[in-house]
């Protein structure tokens, strides 16, 4: 992108401020011309009406090279934001390859098969990045990670642990939202009029992006504390107190996600304090444990995954900016 400086200008009642030659040029726009513009609280864009925009389109040529795989060429288009992507085959496009692309689409919200034969596949983003919310993306994974905690700490307390065979398939569906979202604010970076459709600035889709990134990252760590629970061997007595002490981490993950959504400085610090208290009170839970009594190793590691799931959405709530005055 290249930038310019003008001055602005006074003709009669107006301000006028004048084109760069060079995209004026670029555009083929002469005098009379019609020029959409767009304007945002500190920002404004200038478009050329005439015409349709072009396709953002990208080809992969197939086979690739042994050291990548079709899977992550497909999905690095994706994330880059690209709504058309084409997999051209000097030769037949293999079974198992075929069907990596096809396991892709369950994966990446919004992309579907639109062309197909022998050695080529075209897929294409079907939906109007313009009618998308991060927020409710967001919210979208908060709700499944907050379900999947839930879920996970109340096997410390029932003998039924078979809710626990669940969270890999609802961690996938928090890698769908998440690549949705990464392909939603990369968009918006190269894409002036989506950002401000949107109403993202540039902090803002930074912070987006390391939001989202926490949640995804809860949903793997949810991932191995079902996996400790249900080999857990110890008490009743040990597991309650532990089911006890891990609600509390309930209320840090829902203010700190309202407070990052509705941008609370206010709710974000409640957070950040319900982090701190936690960290003190987990912290005295796993000073007061005897290493010498079975499952005890394994106890600390729990206590070790609470903290960091507290830490993550805590972390969130960091993100809410101070209100300056």
């Amino acid at each position: 992108m290249t930038k310019f400086i003008r001055r602005l200008q006074r003709i009669g009642s107006s301000i006028l401020v004048s084109l760069p030659i060079e995209w004026v040029q670029a555009n083929k726009l002469e005098k009379s011309d019609e020029v959409e513009i767009e304007t945002g609280s500190n920002s404004i864009s200038i478009t050329p009406t005439g015409g349709s925009k072009p396709p953002n389109e990208v080809v992969i040529q197939y086979p690739v090279s042994k050291q990548e795989n079709i899977s992550a060429y497909v999905t690095g288009a994706y994330l880059l934001g690209y709504d058309i992507i084409k997999i051209k085959g000097k030769s037949t496009i293999s079974v198992e390859d075929r069907e990596k692309i096809r396991g892709l689409m369950r994966r990446l919200v919004g992309m579907e098969i639109v062309e197909e034969d022998a050695s080529n596949v075209n897929v294409q983003f079907l939906l109007d990045a313009t009618t998308l919310s991060p927020d409710k993306i967001l919210k979208r994974m908060s709700s499944i990670v907050l379900g999947m905690f839930r879920d996970t700490i109340s096997c410390l307390t029932s003998d039924d642990k078979s809710v626990l065979q669940t969270m890999p398939s609802r961690d996938d569906e928090i890698d769908r939202q998440y690549f949705l979202l990464v392909r939603l604010i990369r968009s918006a970076m190269v894409d002036k009029k989506l950002a401000t459709a949107l109403n993202l600035g540039n902090i803002d889709i930074l912070d987006y992006r390391v939001a989202a990134n926490l949640l995804e990252t809860a949903g793997d760590t949810i991932i191995d504390l079902a996996h400790s629970i249900s080999e857990l061997p110890i008490s009743k007595s040990d597991t309650k107190k532990l089911y006890d002490t891990a609600q509390e981490i309930e209320n840090v993950h829902e203010k700190s996600i309202t407070s990052f959504i509705e941008n609370n400085r206010k709710l974000a610090i409640e957070a950040i304090t319900l982090h701190r208290n936690y960290q003190k009170k987990i912290s005295s839970v796993g000073s007061s444990l005897d290493p010498k009594k079975q499952g005890s190793i394994q106890l600390l590691n729990l206590v070790f995954t609470f903290e960091k799931l507290s830490r993550c959405w805590a972390d969130v709530a960091d993100l809410v900016k101070p209100v300056y005055t």
